[in-house]
């Protein structure tokens, strides 16, 4: 009898940590898409909202590149700028509407990273360098003047003739619901477990039977097709852009802070990196870029040296401190 009732014990204690587990994920996904949801009853700055929660997306892929492969993609921006010129394509050629074209720029983006797949065996620096290469030599092919039919080079492109601040709103927070639920997945999934092992030892985690290629390879997909969605719901958003406006390699650099500074390998890291870092940017960058630029470097610094683990980290730590504290008062 002592048995059984000790095993019905663990049991139901399992069942509570599955249970709080699967609730705090649930809570992961609608709590920013809630709160992104209502953001316009706030601030009527669609365009702003709209901006940063494209960072939260592009942060979300770098954190599943990065996070969970270790890979540091310098040149990300090239699957936002395939994903911002797919969406054109798609509207002014195939004639889609924009939700679907936002949908077409995501595939696009997807593509372009099957092409560039050989990258990945690179690590470190020179995967970092060559994925900087590759995005700005995709940025040449778009401005090329002999792809104006296709394009329209480097004279700008123009969708303004499906251009909805609300309906591009609306498309920015299905795209965010569906980020944070593919990283919280992904974190739960064996996929997301061999990735872990990969990054903190490929050898063997290859001689545990990890198939280190394809695991790569599905966040590197994933990561593009993060890139590509919030690229496409972008342009959709400011309806007017041009080659150097969504190859802007600050993008990445951006991207890569806020996802550092909130903390990868998390599910809520970079979605605080990037709403606090974008609005902080909003409120000094643009009128005195110069202090912005102080201030970034800063944090970079600290990130470096101090945080290597994010907010996240912090809290994490602060969290266990604290129980501590209390058990050592009981």
């Amino acid at each position: 009898m002592p048995e059984r009732d000790a095993d019905a014990s663990g049991q139901r204690a399992t069942r509570a940590r599955q249970w709080r587990r699967r609730g705090a994920d649930l809570a992961a996904v609608l709590v920013p898409t809630v709160l992104f949801a209502l953001a316009r009853t706030v601030d009527s700055n669609l365009l702003l909202l709209v901006t940063i929660m494209v960072y939260v997306v592009l942060a979300q892929g770098v954190n599943v590149i990065y996070g969970f492969t270790g890979y540091l993609p310098f040149g990300y921006v090239g699957f936002f700028g395939a994903g911002a010129y797919g969406t054109y394509i798609a509207v002014a050629h195939l004639g889609a509407n924009a939700v679907e074209a936002t949908v077409l720029g995501g595939v696009a983006a997807v593509l372009v990273a099957v092409v560039l797949i050989p990258l990945l065996r690179l690590r470190g620096a020179y995967f970092a360098i060559a994925s900087l290469a590759a995005a700005l030599a995709l940025s040449s092919l778009v401005s090329n003047p002999a792809l104006t039919s296709v394009t329209n080079g480097p004279y700008g492109a123009d969708l303004s003739k499906v251009f909805s601040a609300g309906g591009s709103y609306w498309m920015a927070v299905v795209i965010v619901a569906v980020a944070m639920l593919a990283v919280v997945v992904l974190r739960r999934s064996r996929l997301g477990l061999q990735l872990r092992a990969v990054r903190a030892d490929q050898v063997s985690a290859g001689y545990a039977g990890v198939n280190v290629v394809a695991a790569r390879t599905g966040a590197w997909l994933l990561s593009a097709l993060l890139a590509g969605l919030a690229g496409g719901v972008y342009a959709w958003s400011i309806s007017v852009f041009y080659p150097t406006a969504v190859f802007d390699t600050t993008i990445s650099l951006f991207a890569i802070v806020f996802a550092l500074f909130g903390g990868v390998g998390t599910v809520l890291g970079p979605v605080v990196g990037a709403v606090v870092l974008y609005y902080v940017y909003n409120a000094i960058g643009v009128s005195d870029p110069q202090y912005f630029q102080l201030i970034f470097g800063v944090v970079i610094v600290i990130i470096a040296l101090f945080l290597p683990g994010g907010l996240a980290a912090v809290l994490v730590g602060a969290r266990r401190r604290l129980a501590l504290r209390g058990g050592d008062v009981r």
